[in-house]
């Protein structure tokens, strides 16, 4: 593990030497991919990284753990409450729709969840430019393959260094840099509503994922969830799709 870490420490390095930056930021969510990401670009920059806790109806717990995140790993860091930026786009988008008869209420839940993501992408690329920082992305290799992400939300961002490594193995990693346990331990979620789970939404486990990933043998069902996602998610993993020219 002290050779994976030792690995993408360096692989950040050399990013931003070639971006010619000054340093790498996060968004710190009080989860363990993001953990792990604040750590890694803590060693790689211990001067020059930053992590952004970005409350938007966040729960109490996901803020606290940010904050014990934050505290382990000696980043330096800066709180942007996006709550009231958030209320006033998503009030005003709703009220235009309705007055042409067009607000999809079914939609509703899905959109303001995207649009927090989106508000988030916003925010560190704002900040990345203040700084001089590249942002690096939080996804590991069962979210991007299942493309459990937003669009241009916690998907846009200039680095994955977890992309390659399953839920497990990050967990393994967050272990060897002494995240705090309680961020360790907690079921994976996005925060974006009471109760809400990674698992619970995507219809099966990391676990599964992971095994499905290494090659090894899952149940049908999951193992068709899995493919399923995959394939539907496929244009999150591409650039935008652009017409073949006319010769």
């Amino acid at each position: 593990m002290e050779k994976q870490v030792n690995h993408l420490v360096d692989w950040l390095k050399q990013k931003a030497e070639q971006a010619n930056v000054d340093g790498l930021l996060v968004g710190v969510s009080g989860g363990i991919d993001s953990a792990v990401v604040a750590n890694l670009i803590k060693r790689a920059f211990p001067e020059n990284s930053l992590g952004a806790i970005m409350p938007c109806k966040s729960g109490v717990d996901d803020e606290q753990h940010a904050n014990s995140v934050i505290d382990a790993c000696g980043i330096d860091a800066v709180k942007i409450d996006l709550t009231d930026a958030h209320d006033v786009m998503f009030s005003t988008i709703k009220m235009q729709l309705e007055k042409k008869n067009a607000w999809n209420e079914k939609q509703a839940k899905l959109a303001d969840a995207n649009l927090r993501a989106r508000l988030r992408m916003s925010t560190l690329y704002s900040l990345a430019t203040n700084y001089r920082y590249l942002v690096v992305g939080t996804d590991n290799a069962a979210e991007w393959y299942t493309g459990y992400f937003t669009k241009y939300g916690d998907g846009g961002v200039d680095l994955v260094p977890l992309v390659n490594f399953t839920k497990g193995e990050v967990r393994e990693m967050a272990r060897f840099l002494d995240v705090p346990t309680d961020v360790i331990d907690k079921k994976p979620s996005a925060g974006l509503w009471e109760g809400q789970t990674d698992e619970n939404e995507m219809g099966t486990t990391y676990d599964m994922i992971d095994k499905h990933l290494k090659g090894e043998p899952v149940p049908e069902k999951d193992r068709e969830i899995i493919e399923r996602l995959h394939a539907r998610s496929a244009h999150k993993r591409e650039l935008a799709a652009a017409p073949p020219k006319i010769r």
